[in-house]
């Protein structure tokens, strides 16, 4: 089954959605004709219902037989016997027999007794006749027939007829060489020219004395077909009428805002392309799948965006040092000889004082990308142990940290990017000049907000809106490379945690908002 499904996926042709929608609806719709086929069982239920109906007749009427025959006692059968006939015919086993012959020998009498019940019997079986359109014939104990336009003759050879005298109920199928095609369709019925016949014992005494013959042709399966040609027509038409109609519908409603939105996907790839509109046909899925093209869009603009800023950056920052670097080379090589020690000394400081910071740089930059490109940071982490590692770290006899008492709740981010966002905002704390860092935790409905306040000179005002942009930094003398606050941002990001800088009446504050675990 494996090797049959990857042989499958192989040489599985490339379809259309509109190819694949109309192929399903139009095989919902063709289904009434694949029913057909089935029809043959259904035909076969019929010609059982008519062995099943002329079983019920003869049982009927042998029964009221029996009760009127000369010299028969009536004996009230128990109500709690009850014996259900099998049927016999099968249109799929059954042999179909040649047409019923004539009675055969020469015409006689019936017996006194089978006479004189016809008598009381014929009107009987004359209006149960005229209801059921089933031909019954009474036949004495020698199988000659009593009634009927061959009456005296004998069916005596027939085999359902020698069943019947000796007890047993029979039924078979014979052809009906009277049959004549009424119907254009009847021709794909197997039981159109076929007539069933059932022959039943009549018993009185403890013995058979007489038998029923009855026979009738089978149900028709196409006459109610054939009379509802128009109806049937207009059905097909309209059920086609219809599918086209709800292929349009898909269509506009899913083909084509698919394919609208593959070529604005093609088009936003190569750069040239704009969010397309959503169709108001469209399906509720599709409308929502062009909501999130539409957030996709402009996540990647604001990314390219931010990577060509960001190239920009890079490269400002870089073209210092490595320009003092080589200015540095030049002199050398053009002067060095010329130059005295100390001059020499100084020039190399100075260019190792640019690759150190090139160092630096490069060092941030990785931290930048990793914490950028880390998946979502699922951990938990318990604040209180987190919060008294990372104070002890940080306090010295010039710098404070105080912390929240008592048992706090967990936060949902793992241990090692607490530690590592909390330190660095401590750390830019006393870079800053601040001599007190204090850390405050307020608990919310599923979020934990952590804010970490200073009594340092604070950020300018005109520098809160640049505070988070990487390369951006107030201490660039004191070889600051703007990328703390960025690392820290997208390590919180990864864990679904914002940070924000708090207005503040002194020093700086930067809000942090964790969600729970």
């Amino acid at each position: 089954m494996t090797a049959f499904k990857h042989w499958l996926k192989r040489h599985w042709p490339r379809l259309r959605l509109r190819t694949l929608l109309f192929a399903t609806l139009f095989l919902v719709a063709a289904l009434p004709g694949f029913g057909a086929v089935f029809l043959r069982v259904y035909e076969n239920t019929l010609v059982r219902q008519t062995e099943a109906e002329l079983i019920a007749q003869g049982v009927a009427l042998s029964a009221a037989a029996s009760m009127v025959w000369p010299g028969s006692v009536a004996a009230m059968p128990d109500p709690t016997d009850f014996r259900p006939e099998r049927l016999r015919i099968d249109l799929n086993a059954t042999p179909v027999l040649p047409e019923r012959p004539d009675a055969a020998g020469p015409r006689r009498a019936p017996r006194n007794d089978a006479a004189m019940a016809a008598a009381r019997l014929l009107p009987v079986i004359a209006v149960t006749r005229r209801t059921t359109l089933a031909s019954i014939i009474l036949l004495d104990a020698d199988g000659r027939a009593v009634n009927g336009s061959t009456a005296g003759g004998s069916y005596a050879a027939l085999p359902e007829v020698r069943a019947a005298l000796r007890g047993r109920a029979d039924t078979v199928l014979r052809q009906n060489a009277d049959y004549r095609a009424t119907y254009r369709f009847e021709w794909l019925s197997r039981a159109a020219a076929i007539r069933v016949h059932h022959a039943r014992p009549i018993v009185a005494g403890g013995r058979v004395v007489a038998v029923l013959l009855l026979s009738r042709s089978a149900r028709s399966l196409f006459r109610g077909i054939y009379e509802d040609r128009g109806k049937i027509v207009v059905g097909i038409v309209a059920i086609f009428g219809l599918l086209v109609v709800l292929s349009g519908l898909l269509s506009r409603g899913i083909a084509r805002p698919i394919e609208a939105l593959g070529l604005a996907t093609r088009a936003v790839a190569g750069g040239r392309g704009t969010i397309p509109p959503v169709p108001p046909t469209a399906t509720i899925e599709i409308q929502g799948l062009y909501a999130d093209f539409a957030a996709m869009a402009v996540a990647i603009e604001q990314r390219s965006r931010y990577l060509r800023d960001f190239a920009h950056a890079v490269s400002h920052e870089f073209k210092t040092p490595l320009a003092g670097i080589r200015g540095v080379l030049e002199l050398l090589a053009d002067h060095g000889a010329e130059m005295s020690d100390a001059q020499r000394a100084l020039f190399l400081a100075n260019a190792d004082a640019d690759a150190g910071r090139l160092t630096l740089l490069v060092t941030r930059l990785l931290d930048l990308a990793r914490a950028d490109m880390t998946a979502g940071d699922i951990g938990r982490a318990a604040l209180s142990p987190v919060l008294v590692r990372v104070a002890d770290a940080h306090r010295s006899p010039g710098f404070t940290v105080t912390i929240p008492d008592g048992d706090l709740p967990y936060v949902a981010i793992s241990d090692t990017t607490l530690e590592a966002v909390l330190g660095t905002l401590l750390e830019n704390c006393r870079q800053a000049g601040a001599t007190a860092a204090r850390i405050d935790v307020d608990v919310a409905p599923g979020l934990v907000a952590i804010a970490v306040a200073d009594n340092g000179p604070g950020v300018p005002r005109a520098d809160h809106e640049r505070i988070f942009e990487p390369f951006f930094t107030t201490r660039r003398a004191e070889n600051g490379t703007g990328l703390g606050l960025p690392i820290v941002r997208s390590l919180l990001a990864t864990a679904g945690a914002t940070i924000v800088l708090a207005p503040s009446e002194r020093g700086a504050r930067f809000e942090i908002a964790a969600p729970r675990p």
